[in-house]
C-alpha cells in the first residue's frame, strides 16, 4: 500500500513512478477521487454518530410523555447511522482496491524502462575459458549422476527434476554455506511454512500482477510460496516491532514453487527455470532511513558468496518496469554461464520501502512514541539455480568439475566430481 499523505501532498511522485515502471497513471488520480470520497464519507458517519450519542442522552432525560416520539426519532437517526456506516465501509474498500494497485513509488535513480533497460554497475571475475568444448550444466550433472530431469519429468511433469548423488549433496553444501554465512552477519535462520494465507501473499504483493505464477492450494484459503519472502514477511505482520538495537535480520530456508507462467520456450533445458526448488533467502526489518544502507549490506553479502564460489559475474540495477510491486529497487547479480555465452540471473535483492509493511501492518515506535511503517528488504543468498554456474565455471575436459575449496567441507573433503559413466 502507498502512503496515504504521499497521494494527497505529492501526487506527482506516484505519476512519475507509475509512468517509469509502464503503469497506468490514471490509478493515481482515481486513488486521489476515491481517498476524497472515503473521508468525505467517514466523516460524514463520525458526525450522525455523534448527534446519535447526543440525542441518546437526551432521550434518557426526557419526560416520560415524549420518550416515545424521540425513540421514534432515534430509531430513524439509527438507521441513518447504519445507512452512513456502510457507505464509508464500502468507500475504503473501493480506496484501499484502487490505491493497492499502485505499485511501490521507484527511487531515485532507478533506470525507466523494462527488462532490458538496466544500468549494468560493475562485472567482477573472469570470464570462465577453455581450450575444449565446453558442456552445458545438464549433460554435466548427467555425467555426473547428478540432475535426473527424464526422471523428473516422468514423476511430475515438466520443468520437474530429481538432485541426485553429488548433485544433491552439492546443493545441501551451497544451503549450509549461505546459512553459516548468515548466521555470521547476524540472521537468524528460520525453517518458514511454505503455505500461506491468502492475505500473506497479497500484503506482500504476491497475488498483483504475479497471481499467474503462485499455485494455489484447490479448496484450500492457502497458496504455495514461491520465496520464503512471504512467509517471512508475514512473520511480524500486525505487530509493533522493537529497532532500538537495530535491525531485525532472518534467513529463511524453504522449497519453493513457482508457476513460471509465460516462461515457456525459455531455460527449458536442466535446471534454470523449474517449477521447485530450494533458497535461502535473507529479509530484514529497519527503519525506513536506514534502508538504502540495509540494501547494499545485503548486495555485499551476495557478491561474497559469488567470489567465494569463483564465480564471474556482473551487478545490474534493474529497470523500473522489471521491479515487481513491492520494490522499489532492486539488485541482480548475473553469473556468467559459459555455454549460453551470457550472464544469467542467479539472485537479486530488494529495497521494499515501506510497501509490504503498510499492506502488513508492521511498525516501529518512533521517538515521538508515534507507530510509523517499517522498511523491508530480501535478498536471496543460495538457490537450486547457482548449481548451473558452479557446473559449467569449473568444468574440467573429461567432464569432471572441480568442487570449489569453500564448499569442500560441506561435502567431505571431495575435490572433484567425477563422471559416474
Amino acid at each position: 500500500m502507498i502512503d496515504p499523505v504521499l497521494l494527497r501532498e505529492q501526487p506527482e511522485v506516484l505519476r512519475a513512478s507509475q509512468q517509469k515502471r509502464g503503469s497506468l497513471v490514471d490509478l493515481v488520480d482515481q486513488a486521489i477521487d476515491a481517498d476524497t470520497a472515503r473521508r468525505a464519507a467517514i466523516t460524514g458517519f463520525e458526525e450522525l454518530r455523534a448527534e446519535q450519542n447526543a440525542f441518546g442522552k437526551q432521550v434518557a432525560k426526557a419526560p416520560k410523555e415524549e420518550k416515545a416520539a424521540l425513540v421514534a426519532q432515534a430509531q430513524q437517526l439509527a438507521a441513518r447511522v447504519k445507512e452512513a456506516q456502510q457507505v464509508a465501509t464500502e468507500a475504503e474498500a473501493y480506496f484501499a482496491d484502487v490505491a493497492g494497485r499502485i505499485q511501490n513509488p521507484v527511487l531515485d535513480g532507478v533506470p525507466a524502462g523494462g527488462e532490458a533497460d538496466f544500468i549494468t554497475l560493475r562485472e567482477v571475475g573472469e570470464r570462465p575459458s577453455f581450450d575444449f568444448t565446453p558442456r552445458d550444466h545438464l549433460e554435466l550433472g548427467e555425467l555426473l549422476g547428478a540432475i535426473d530431469m527424464q526422471r523428473g519429468t516422468k514423476v511430475s511433469g515438466s520443468r520437474f527434476y530429481f538432485l541426485r548423488g553429488i548433485g544433491a549433496r552439492l546443493e545441501i553444501a551451497l544451503m549450509n554455506l549461505a546459512l553459516d554465512r548468515a548466521i555470521e552477519a547476524g540472521f537468524v535462520p528460520l525453517i518458514t511454512p511454505t503455505l500461506v494465507r491468502p492475505e500473506i501473499m497479497k500484503g506482500t504483493g504476491f497475488l498483483g500482477e504475479h497471481a499467474d505464477e503462485v499455485y494455489q492450494i484447490a479448496g484450500e484459503d492457502l497458496f504455495l510460496t514461491g520465496t520464503s519472502e512471504v512467509a517471512l514477511a508475514g512473520y511480524h505482520s500486525d505487530e509493533i516491532l522493537d529497532l532500538e538495537q537495530g535491525a531485525l535480520r532472518y534467513a529463511g530456508w524453504s522449497t519453493c514453487y513457482r508457476k513460471e507462467a509465460g516462461s515457456y520456450g525459455r531455460d527449458t533445458r536442466g535446471i534454470i527455470r523449474v517449477h521447485q526448488f530450494n533458497k535461502l533467502e535473507m529479509f530484514v526489518y529497519t527503519k525506513p532511513e536506514d534502508a538504502a544502507a540495509e540494501h547494499e549490506r545485503l548486495l555485499s553479502y551476495q557478491e561474497a558468496m559469488l567470489q567465494s564460489l569463483g564465480l564471474s559475474y556482473r551487478v545490474i540495477d534493474t529497470a523500473a518496469g522489471d521491479l515487481g510491486s513491492s520494490a522499489a529497487r532492486k539488485f541482480d547479480v548475473e553469473a556468467w554461464v559459459p555455454t549460453q555465452d551470457a550472464y544469467r540471473e542467479l539472485t537479486s535483492t530488494s529495497n521494499c520501502t515501506t510497501y509490504q509493511a503498510r499492506r502488513l501492518d508492521t511498525r516501529y515506535r518512533t521517538e515521538s512514541g508515534k507507530t510509523t511503517p517499517v522498511a523491508t528488504l530480501n535478498g536471496t543468498l543460495a538457490t537450486t539455480r547457482w548449481i548451473v554456474a558452479i557446473l559449467e565455471t569449473h568444468q574440467q575436459e573429461d567432464g569432471s568439475v572441480v568442487i570449489p575449496e569453500v564448499l569442500r567441507p560441506y561435502l567431505g573433503g571431495i575435490e572433484v566430481a567425477r563422471p559416474i559413466r
